[in-house]
């Protein structure tokens, strides 16, 4: 028998990337997990996928119904639904910083809403917000990426502070740059895209970027109903960005 056993996980963005590894690994774990994304189309077997629109109150509060509707309760909330924005302050308009916050902060804001009636009646209530290390890192050309998660993990904090005499816990994972088609997508906005990606390895200490399945166990562990007194926290997962200064290796002659 797994902890997960009998629970119900939900799961934003979760039809590809980030999202796509963690229901998965939830699933593998032996929840059973709803996948809300915008096109929920071709997931596994093991996941069921809802629609919804996480800059759109009306769908977030749809879609949270239909899977309370379907399984019964929601014991896990992974809120992964974002977008990513490349630009400093003077090459980042006002549509795009609405839409950055809307869906990275705001977004985050709705589904937590739309779920906690479920989680407070749920023994074992958990939410995971997907912050950054841009949050405390100061990232190129991330003007708005980085503010919206700064906001994330304010409002982890100021969430996990609210619901925790609930019995709902409060967290989130802060990882490093990660392969995911997110990551493809910004990558190909560059005039070199192979150099950038070639940058974007190298900025971490591990020389290479973090994987969805790394972030993923980050995920299911501060999920997990044995993880009962880890609330308010941000578990770093960045390939050693935030704290390692590794000196270059010299090349052999």
């Amino acid at each position: 028998m797994s902890e997960f056993d009998g629970t119900v996980a939900l799961v934003t963005g979760g039809a590809s990337g980030i999202g796509l590894a963690t229901a998965k690994a939830l699933a593998a774990a032996g929840a059973t997990v709803a996948v809300l994304d915008l096109n929920p189309e071709g997931l596994p077997d093991e996941l069921t996928g809802f629609v919804a629109d996480v800059s759109v109150r009306a769908s977030v509060d749809a879609a949270v119904a239909a899977v309370a509707e379907k399984f019964g309760r929601i014991d896990m909330v992974v809120n992964n639904a974002g977008i990513s924005a490349v630009g400093a302050v003077d090459e980042t308009d006002d549509v795009d910083w609405l839409r950055v916050l809307n869906i990275n902060v705001v977004g985050m804001a709705r589904v937590s809403a739309a779920t906690l009636p479920w989680l407070r009646k749920s023994p074992c209530a958990s939410i995971v917000n997907l912050c950054s290390v841009a949050a405390l890192n100061g990232m190129p050309r991330r003007a708005a990426y980085g503010a919206s998660k700064g906001a994330v993990l304010s409002l982890t904090y100021s969430m996990a502070t609210d619901h925790v005499g609930e019995g709902v816990r409060v967290n989130c994972v802060s990882p490093g740059t990660v392969s995911t088609p997110f990551v493809d997508r910004m990558v190909a906005k560059f005039d070199d895209p192979v150099a950038e990606r070639a940058a974007l390895d190298a900025r971490q200490a591990t020389g290479r970027m973090v994987t969805p399945e790394e972030v993923a166990a980050a995920i299911v562990y501060l999920s997990s109903p044995l993880s009962a007194s880890t609330t308010g926290t941000a578990l770093v997962v960045d390939g050693g960005i935030t704290t390692l200064r590794v000196r270059p290796q010299p090349i052999a002659s």
